[in-house]
């Protein structure tokens, strides 16, 4: 089996606030075990984590051993004020303040930077997302940093613009990366960033009722024809589910997105080797 690139332990798959809220007085080791048997059983030994600004995902990586699973957290996720990323992490705001959380990671332990760039999907507007994001300057700045620290960057970004700065910068992987051009999907694929594009928190949506069946379709089918182009282009491509998002259930959301992955590379060698070459370098890296 393959890894987990991209997962939240904190997240339940159901409704994130009332998971949030199960560890808001202290992260509860029941729950934390119970997705890393889920893990387990689905013959998942590495998982990628997201980060949380609990210390959920900072508890897993205490227990995982027990499972057999190698776990890797940026503990939270750095996000600028009154941008997208509260979910996950920890704000700042000017990059003095960026460069203390940095400091705070690796006080933590921390195994990388998460840093988010953009916002997400309205997935009932097709091409739309949540916000703009934050300007190339400050993308190059933050990576900059992170990497003169010693750290591996993990990108959370959606849009062209956002993730050109990003790959320009040289962060070591972009997350979702919905909604890229050809000219940016060449970038990618003359870069040595790993792309994570978690399919499945987009396609499990699908019948739930909850957005326009019309465009949750067609930001699939965009995502899935990228994969395709990217893949077809040389990108470094990895598996990652988002696990804990919205219909993305630990350890089944791995199995989900890779059958996401095989509609857009149906050639299940090619594809496999793909996604072991992705990891390879992720577990290097992160």
């Amino acid at each position: 089996m393959f890894g987990e690139c991209h997962a939240h332990m904190i997240m339940d798959g159901i409704n994130y606030k009332a998971a949030v809220a199960l560890h808001r007085e202290g992260v509860q080791d029941h729950v934390v075990r119970r997705r890393l048997r889920a893990w387990q059983e689905a013959g998942v030994s590495f998982v990628r984590d997201g980060g949380d600004a609990l210390g959920v995902s900072l508890r897993a990586r205490e227990l995982a051993s027990e499972y057999g699973i190698d776990y890797r957290t940026p503990v939270f996720a750095i996000h600028k004020k009154e941008h997208y990323g509260k979910i996950v992490g920890r704000a700042f705001e000017d990059l003095g303040e960026y460069r203390e959380l940095v400091r705070q990671v690796r006080c933590l332990g921390g195994n990388f930077i998460k840093i988010m760039i953009s916002g997400i999907m309205d997935f009932d507007r097709f091409g739309v997302l949540s916000e703009p994001g934050l300007e190339a300057w400050e993308i190059r700045e933050m990576i900059q940093i992170a990497h003169e620290e010693g750290f591996a960057v993990m990108i959370h970004g959606n849009g062209a613009r956002q993730v050109s700065a990003a790959l320009e910068a040289g962060a070591d992987s972009i997350e979702h990366g919905n909604y890229l051009t050809e000219e940016v999907l060449c970038q990618l694929s003359e870069s040595r960033t790993v792309w994570v594009p978690t399919l499945a928190p987009t396609g499990n949506l699908r019948g739930c009722g909850r957005f326009s069946e019309e465009a949750v379709n067609e930001i699939l089918e965009c995502q899935i024809e990228n994969v395709r182009r990217g893949a077809e282009l040389g990108a470094c491509i990895g598996l990652g589910s988002d696990a804990g998002a919205y219909r993305v259930f630990h350890g089944q959301g791995l199995l989900d997105e890779y059958a996401y992955m095989r509609q857009a590379v149906p050639d299940e060698k090619a594809l496999e080797d793909m996604l072991r070459e992705a990891e390879k370098r992720i577990r290097s890296l992160f």
